[in-house]
């Protein structure tokens, strides 16, 4: 089996972006990146914190705008207002889940889609569908690295993608498309799910459910992709494929809780050909692909050619 070390392909797209970013810099360009927070999830602040940490590392400007859990929709749809109409601004971001109270859909709808790194304003999703795209999110086109990197072959190949979210799934799906695969996307309602799963020649897994992929799911010398992120704090959390893994329960006693992914990695690695860890697969890739489109943006806004 080999690993798909997404730590190490995020490093050689950062160094990419840190020579981009200087490049801009001899023109007057200084890449700048926006997110906007709304309240203290403690996973979003951690997110927010190491995307801005790695836009500054990288040569950018970064700068995160805090409002707080109970600020009305209004405030937040104007601090949208705002990075649109500042000229110094190229990538703008609203970090998600937002709370309850506000419309994810507006605030996104909102944003400038010259400014959208994320690549969720409708303009972006269609130009994606239609094969023209400009910004793409990240996490798919993380993943499109990871695969070149490793030269995965795609064209002609089955490729099952497990969850339909607008920010993983859906893309994942057209990027594979584009690449001349054979795609399915499953999801809640898919029966005979764990037969389908083993048809395909790439799995990518985005369902938020720890361990919920094992070995039933994979054929022989398939590349699987993980996308989870779970946090455990103890094993009665975890289903029981996960209860059984000596090496979870070393980690959670040393550390008093642990990330795994959607895929159970000890079960499916003796079977796999190809397959990403948590951490340390597809979250790296993630932030570096962020640092990617917010340098096209630049480019593009600045009219670089």
């Amino acid at each position: 089996m080999i690993l798909l070390d997404g730590a190490a392909v995020a490093q050689r797209i950062r160094e990419r972006v840190r020579g981009e970013a200087a490049d801009l810099a001899r023109r007057g360009v200084t890449p700048f990146l926006r997110v906007l927070l709304v309240g203290e999830n403690p996973a979003s602040m951690s997110y927010v914190s190491s995307k801005t940490r790695s836009a500054e590392e990288a040569g950018m400007a970064a700068e995160t705008v805090r409002l707080p859990a109970d600020a009305p929709p209004e405030a937040l749809l104007a601090e949208v207002s705002r990075a649109n109409a500042d000229p110094a601004v190229h990538g703008i971001l609203v970090q998600l889940p937002l709370p309850k109270s506000h419309d994810s859909a507006r605030v996104l709808d909102a944003i400038d889609p010259k400014k959208d790194v994320d690549g969720f304003h409708p303009e972006n999703v269609g130009r994606l569908q239609q094969g023209r795209p400009r910004f793409v999110p990240c996490t798919p086109a993380g993943i499109v690295e990871l695969i070149d990197a490793y030269e995965v072959p795609l064209a002609g190949r089955r490729a099952v993608v497990l969850g339909r979210s607008d920010i993983v799934g859906k893309p994942m799906a057209a990027l594979l498309l584009a690449r001349d695969a054979t795609v399915t996307v499953c999801h809640s309602k898919t029966r005979d799910l764990a037969a389908l799963c083993r048809e395909a020649d790439l799995l990518v897994a985005a369902i938020g459910r720890p361990g919920f992929v094992t070995r039933d799911f994979v054929r022989e010398g398939a590349a699987v992709v993980d996308v989870g992120i779970n946090r455990l704090t103890s094993l009665e959390e975890a289903p029981d494929g996960l209860r059984r893994s000596e090496r979870l329960q070393r980690i959670l006693v040393e550390k008093g809780r642990a990330l795994v992914g959607d895929v159970d990695f000890d079960d499916v690695a003796p079977v796999a050909g190809y397959l990403t860890p948590v951490p340390g697969g597809v979250g790296p890739l993630t932030v570096a692909v962020l640092l990617s489109n917010t340098i096209k943006a630049a480019t593009l806004l600045a009219d670089i050619n």
